[in-house]
């Protein structure tokens, strides 16, 4: 959950994260049509070119003609030109291929951001930076992320972990970002606190919340509050039931009605 009462020190996190991200290698990015590659064979400057992938994903390289490279990493180019040019061409040939030109690609992200719609992104980007181009989270964002991607003409559905990747950390949730994905950031669930606190109201809770953050988040009890008589009112199997007496560390899930009752001593 992303507490609203943490959005500055959230969004502090997430400028991090992105300056950690934008040293993602070049290398993870999948070249396509449009993208302009230089390639250099080390002691062979005849075979340097620079050359833009075609419409249909290939290039042409001296020596081997027409190469298809659509949706290859910079590093699996390198080893496909390097074994095309091992095989009866070059003894131990050593490729350098890099990105002269990167193309536009074209991503959609809705959900919980402040500016959601289509983002057209030039380079490797990664999910934070693509969050950060769509003006970041939103108050009301969750802890899940989805990423719609067509692999091999097949939909999959990438899930992304917001909680381990901006509170823990877990950078393997930064995933790359690929033409034409589809990015949904979910929102949080949401529960309502009552009775003696400063703001009655709703409140985004989720993963790690408890009652204490949604008492915080309502700006904390008032002087009458019963602080060890808090009851929470929970929708079980479509029955309501009432916690009694729950303590603050209590964790509370979406729907959760906190209620602080008046202390009459």
């Amino acid at each position: 959950m992303i507490d609203v009462i943490k959005v500055f020190s959230f969004s502090i996190a997430c400028i991090l994260l992105v300056l950690y991200a934008a040293k993602v290698s070049a290398q993870d990015y999948l070249v396509g049509p449009g993208d302009v590659l230089s390639i250099t064979v080390y002691d062979n400057d005849d075979l340097k070119t620079k050359v833009r992938v075609s419409s249909n994903g290939t290039i042409v390289m001296p020596l081997l003609g027409q190469v298809n490279v659509n949706k290859l990493s910079i590093s699996a180019i390198t080893e496909k030109l390097t074994h095309l040019l091992a095989n009866g061409y070059i003894v131990n040939p050593q490729v350098n291929v890099f990105v002269d030109e990167f193309r536009s690609k074209k991503v959609v992200i809705l959900g919980n951001v402040r500016n959601p719609g289509l983002i057209e992104l030039n380079g490797p980007t990664t999910f934070l930076e693509l969050v950060s181009k769509a003006g970041g989270f939103d108050k009301d964002a969750g802890d899940s992320a989805t990423i719609k991607r067509k692999t091999e003409g097949k939909d999959d559905v990438i899930f992304i972990n917001l909680f381990s990747l901006v509170k823990g950390g877990d950078m393997t949730q930064n995933v790359q970002i690929n033409d034409e994905d589809t990015v949904y950031i979910a929102s949080a669930g949401m529960c309502y606190v009552t009775g003696e606190v400063g703001s009655p109201g709703t409140y985004a809770c989720g993963e790690g919340a408890t009652v204490l953050k949604l008492v915080a988040l309502a700006h904390g009890f008032t002087g009458k509050a019963a602080k060890s008589s808090i009851n929470i009112v929970r929708i079980v199997d479509n029955k309501k039931k009432v916690l009694e007496n729950v303590s603050l560390d209590t964790p509370v899930v979406h729907n959760d009605v906190i209620v602080v009752p008046e202390s009459f001593f």
